[in-house]
């Protein structure tokens, strides 16, 4: 019987050690935030190809409120950022998930120029208007989080709603 006694003193030190290994190797293969700074550019309802709300990837439709849980759709090129992959842009105070493809994304990415393309909505809406609030947005090189962390600030107020373009303060 005092044999016995041993065994659990022995392999509970050792079970533990092997748990916290594990954990360091799975945290080790978490991807980390990373800042990139990209070209971001906007698409809508009358812009996407086919007009409308259509994505590639995930649900199939672009949507979104801008929070961790509810990101809001981003196109690129799939072998930029892989599908489901999240970001966080600080200039709109507001998550993204890539859900969608875009052509010039595409183009960019052939010679490794970072573009994600936003969705900004606009069913129904005025396209001009749309597509002015998309331009308007627009920045030729922004910092983006990409796998960002869930607490960052977040601004819901819809990018393009009533013919009202979003504006960041």
């Amino acid at each position: 019987m005092r044999k016995r006694r041993w065994l659990p003193a022995v392999v509970a030190p050792v079970v533990t050690a092997a748990l916290a290994l594990t954990g360091i190797a799975l945290a080790a293969n978490a991807e980390a935030a990373t800042n990139r700074n990209m070209f971001v550019t906007l698409y809508g309802w009358p812009d996407n190809s086919p007009p409308g709300d259509g994505t590639a990837f995930g649900s199939g439709h672009a949507g979104g409120v801008g929070t961790f849980a509810n990101p809001v759709t981003f196109a690129t090129d799939q072998h930029e950022l892989k599908p489901g992959t999240k970001v966080y842009y600080p200039f709109l105070k507001r998550y993204f998930v890539m859900q969608d493809e875009c052509v010039e994304c595409d183009q960019d990415w052939k010679h490794h120029k970072w573009h994600i393309d936003l969705w900004v909505g606009g069913k129904g809406e005025n396209a001009g208007k749309v597509i002015q609030c998309e331009d308007d947005l627009t920045q030729d090189s922004a910092r983006v989080i990409v796998n960002p962390p869930a607490n960052e600030p977040v601004d819901t107020t819809p990018l393009f709603k009533h013919g009202k373009c979003y504006r960041p303060h």
